[in-house]
């Protein structure tokens, strides 16, 4: 078969991309594999997709070519349509003329493709750049329309179907536009399509009522379903944008009165098709297994299914305003008598299948209209005005019968599926809150739950008698258990209603104590809503999580492997236990003769689960349990952990479960506190696996949070007998730093985390390799990291000796870094303040190592040491007014103070002025603030607030003592500043060679003002 003709210029050879294309439509993987790489390469060549477009519009190339052709056309052309260098315009307008010659197009997938192209290619285009295309898309449906009913064009019915298939898909497109511009066309086609879609609507559908028994295998029947189903998909993407747009955006509003006749008339047609399609089925009798009438139901069922849509799509919307559209509350009603009535035939009339009376989705679909309607029938409006509109009691009541009945039992299909699969059962029924529109069980809970809500006056006595008879039968037969649990479930959802008319505590002390013990094979079926029922009322704050028998109920259903309970019961009874344990009056006190069983419990089946889902729920409520025992789990530490590495390694890439693991491990690590030391030969492998490729990508964030907490609340670095310890993991924290940008404040608080521990130990071993990441992460991180950094930094000057930092400080380079940012000046000022700060700590824990960094430094960068002592007091002193923190202003004074005692020069020139103003200033507030407490004692000296008003992370850990420590000892708070100050200037006039020297020298020229507020400072009290 030969290729297209070239419909371009020899920018691409259209002979090899049709070869290429034919490749890898074949069925030979290596000339597939082979064919779709030189495909990437070809279709970056100009002219490209005009041939491939070309290929897959050839009706005489073979079909499986055509569908790679057009495939690729879709999956790559749009996202580069803007591409002036694979689209010129002359190619642009060819592709568009192109797109239209599938309106007859036979192959359902070339002209789905299709329609997705002109869909992508018309929001940009259109109407700008394709003026014509929807005049020539209706004028394709006008056409074909007239040519189908008069028969003068063939294929009338396929071009039909084609077009209105285009004309969905760019509505749908142009649906989703939040541009004003997109708005704007979208409305146009709104005005311009509204009542011509409507009117061929109406002659499309005129024909499904005429359709019988007789007529359903015929194809003019499942074309003309087909069509009118096409023809009202566009026609109520339409309806809902208008209506959006009139009553959520305010605009648009002269579409309203027609968006109110299109609605009743579409209330009028659901009625009309629905129970044709009803009368139907029952017509027929059996399932039809003829292919055509199978179809002919599909079709059917899907219409009326997409006036569902419809109505549930602008109900979610503005359900005030829907209430009010015309015929709104017969429509509502009509779908709950569908409800009602699909509750007198037998079960098999109601199923997930187009071939039956009741289809679920379609029952579903009432329901939840029903629900969302019901406050417009409710016995007070939100005004508290009386509503004339009201259900009778009659009416409530035979829907709540209904409702427990019929719709909310466990059903043969459920039973079925728990025995099938357990876990899975479990989990679809854990996930019911996001499925509830979908399954016909969830949903009919959720219109029970509504009716309590606006009619608790009627469904508050009703649930309330039907419960007392229940409970006082002790029938065993299936039908009597599966209604005792479809009345303990409405019971659960309604229970915040009939709280004060149920006692709760009473029916849980003696009937559930006493149910749970029953041993016959159906009853796992009522031990299974028993546990769901006791985690729901603890969480609905009906019962309290400290009642004895709960825990014996939990603790046994948790338990039993006999007969009359399974892994269902066990499941939902782990779920149940997190609930209850994480109540807000929960008293671990009363749980605590529970808590060894129910630990032992949860990490066996852990164990045991089959779906790693399963197992994330389990190790949620041990986490849980673990993080509420608080110290109470010390002695059950073992039986935790000691599963965890198999764990581990049986989830291989499940990130979820191995993220609960580190859960569970940071959990028992928080509770433990300094019990904790145990579990390193733990925590160090699982973190150090964290970090290998892939698993940092997923699990990173977890274990930081685990590392972080290992080092708060433990005591040592070490390992315990040989075992693994937190000081292994010292060089990956500093390769994270150097790496893990991301995530640089959490790995800076661990760093501080392993300086508050054992400072020492860590800067014998790693100071260069610490500090030196430090200089090289400084440069790449954001300002607030940075800030980070340097705090982290002062933390290790301020409690290490400076033999352990000194000579590493200047090896790494970060002095002269910090040195070069100083005199730079480009940084914020606040970034700047914190490099004084940690100049600061150097001078004050060591001056003599301070004057060998900056001789060092000059040296090495071959100047004299003024050049380098000039940038560092300049910003001394520039820096001082944005210094908020008194003690920090304090800080600065004490450094500058140190560096004076040294007697270099290049300090004491600006002794008599920059420094000695620098003093001034925090005397006087120091001053102040002592005068202030003397007049009223109650306050605190803003200048040395407590530890625990500056600090409150890490609280509750070992980790918070050894700051408050590391506080409560800084030199800068214990530390008289005049005193302090007055010592060094002694020791400046020992270096200068006496008083009158640095008198002479240094002070002279100082104003006598400011000379007597200093030496008035040093003789006087002040701390």
């Amino acid at each position: 078969m030969s290729p297209p003709t070239q419909a371009i210029q020899a920018s691409v050879s259209a002979e090899e991309l049709f070869n290429v294309v034919c490749g890898a439509a074949s069925q030979n993987p290596t000339q597939v594999q082979a064919s779709t790489a030189r495909l990437k390469e070809l279709l970056d060549i100009p002219g490209a997709y005009d041939v491939l477009q070309e290929i897959a519009a050839s009706k005489t190339v073979a079909l499986q070519v055509r569908q790679q052709a057009i495939i690729q056309f879709k999956n790559a052309a749009t996202g580069h349509w803007r591409s002036r260098k694979l689209f010129p315009q002359e190619h642009k307008a060819r592709i568009r003329e192109r797109c239209m010659t599938f309106l007859d197009e036979t192959d359902d997938i070339i002209a789905e493709c299709n329609a997705l192209v002109v869909a992508k290619i018309a929001r940009q285009d259109y109407p700008v750049s394709w003026p014509g295309l929807i005049q020539q898309l209706f004028g394709a449906i006008n056409t074909s329309v007239e040519g189908r009913y008069n028969g003068t064009i063939h294929n009338a019915t396929l071009v039909l179907r084609r077009s209105l298939e285009v004309l969905n898909a760019v509505l749908k497109e142009y649906a989703g536009y939040k541009m004003l511009t997109g708005i704007k066309t979208m409305g146009q086609l709104a005005q311009e399509l509204l009542q011509p879609l409507q009117a061929h609507y109406v002659r499309l559908s005129s024909s499904i009522p005429s359709i019988t028994p007789a007529s359903l295998n015929q194809p003019t029947t499942v074309e003309d379903l087909l069509l009118a189903h096409l023809a009202f998909k566009s026609l109520s993407r339409l309806t809902f944008w208008a209506y959006h747009r009139y009553t959520c955006c305010n605009d648009y509003k002269n579409l309203e009165p027609w968006v109110n006749e299109l609605f009743k008339a579409s209330a009028v047609q659901l009625q009309a098709i629905s129970e044709l399609r009803i009368s139907l089925i029952s017509a027929l009798g059996t399932a039809p297994s003829d292919p055509v009438t199978q179809r002919a139901f599909e079709l059917l069922t899907r219409h009326v299914r997409i006036f569902g849509k419809l109505f549930r799509r602008m109900q979610r919307d503005t359900t005030s305003h829907f209430v009010t559209l015309p015929m709104c509350g017969d429509l509502v009603l009509y779908y709950w008598s569908k409800v009602v009535q699909a509750t007198t035939g037998s079960a098999d009339q109601i199923a997930d299948s187009p071939l039956v009376i009741y289809p679920v989705r379609f029952l579903v679909q009432g329901m939840a209209l029903f629900r969302d309607s019901l406050a417009q029938w409710a016995p007070n409006k939100k005004d508290g005005s009386t509503n004339e509109r009201v259900l009778s009691k009659e009416f409530v009541e035979d829907a709540i019968k209904i409702l427990v009945t019929r719709f909310i039992p466990l059903n043969p299909s459920d039973l079925e599926g728990w025995m099938e699969d357990p876990e899975e059962w479990v989990n679809a029924e854990e996930k019911e809150n996001d499925q509830w529109e979908y399954e016909i069980r969830p949903c009919a809970e959720r219109v029970l739950m509504t009716l309590a809500s606006q009619y608790p006056q009627f469904v508050r006595p009703l649930i309330e008698q039907t419960f007392g008879q229940v409970v006082a039968s002790n029938s065993m037969d299936l039908p009597s258990i599966i209604q005792k649990e479809a009345l303990y479930c409405a019971v659960g959802r309604c229970a915040i209603r009939l709280k004060e008319s149920i006692p709760f505590e009473q029916w849980l002390n003696t009937a559930l104590v006493a149910e749970a013990q029953v041993t016959d094979h159906n009853y796992a079926i009522v031990k299974r809503r028993i546990a769901w029922l006791l985690g729901k009322l603890v969480s609905d704050e009906c019962l309290t999580a400290n009642n004895p028998k709960l825990w014996q109920i939990l603790v046994h259903l948790l338990q039993d492997e006999g007969p009359g309970s399974d892994a269902v019961v066990r499941l939902t009874a782990a779920i149940a236990t997190r609930e209850c344990v994480d109540s807000l009056n929960f008293d671990a006190d009363v749980f605590a003769p529970f808590l060894p069983a129910v630990v032992s419990s949860l990490v066996k089946l852990t164990a045991e689960a089959d779906t790693l889902e399963a197992k994330r729920r389990i190790t949620d409520s041990l986490n849980t349990v673990i993080e509420r025992a608080e110290a109470r789990i010390v002695p059950l530490m073992g039986i935790v952990a000691e599963p965890i590495p198999q764990l581990w390694s049986a989830a291989a890439e499940d990130w979820l479960f191995k993220a609960c693991l580190l859960g569970t491990v940071t959990k028992l690590v928080e509770s433990a506190k300094e019990h904790a030391n145990t579990l390193s030969a733990l925590v160090v492998p699982l973190v150090r696996e964290c970090f290998n490729s892939p698993a940092q990508m997923h699990l990173d964030e977890d274990a930081f949070a685990l590392w972080q907490a290992a080092l708060r609340n433990t005591t040592t670095i070490d390992g315990l007998n040989g075992s693994p310890g937190l000081v292994d993991l010292v060089p990956l924290i500093i390769q994270q730093l150097s790496s893990n940008l991301d995530v640089l404040g959490t790995i800076v608080h661990i760093i501080e985390s392993y300086i508050l521990l054992d400072a020492p130990r860590i800067l014998q071993m790693y100071a260069l390799d610490l500090l030196r990441t430090f200089d090289t992460t400084i440069k790449q991180a954001t300002l607030l990291n940075v800030k980070q950094i340097m705090c982290a930094l002062r933390l290790m000057l301020q409690i290490s000796p400076s033999g352990l930092w000194g000579e590493a400080l200047h090896v790494s380079g970060l002095f002269t870094a910090i040195v070069k940012v100083l005199e730079e000046d480009k940084l914020e000022a606040t970034v700047l303040t914190e490099y004084v700060y940690v100049l600061a700590r150097v001078a004050i824990a060591d001056r003599q190592l301070f004057l060998q960094l900056v001789s060092a430094t000059a040296a090495a960068q071959n100047v004299k040491e003024e050049f380098i002592w000039e940038p560092i007091l300049n910003q001394w002193w520039n820096r001082f007014d944005n210094m908020s923190e008194p003690r920090l202003r304090k800080l600065t004074a004490m450094g500058i103070a140190n560096l004076v005692s040294t007697g270099r020069p290049e300090v004491l020139d600006r002794l008599s002025t920059e420094i000695c103003n620098l003093w001034i200033d925090v005397f006087g507030e120091i001053k102040e603030a002592q005068e202030s407490a003397n007049n009223d004692p109650g306050l605190t000296l803003y200048w040395d607030r407590p530890f625990e008003e500056t600090f409150t992370d890490a609280e509750g850990t070992h980790e918070f003592q050894r700051r408050k420590a590391v506080f409560e000892n800084d030199p800068v708070r214990t530390t008289p500043l005049t005193i302090y100050i007055g010592a060094r200037l002694r020791e400046a006039e020992a270096a200068c060679g006496g008083g009158a020297e640095l008198q002479t020298r240094y002070l002279a020229k100082a104003e006598p003002l400011l000379l007597k507020q200093i030496w008035d400072a040093l003789n006087g009290t002040l701390p």
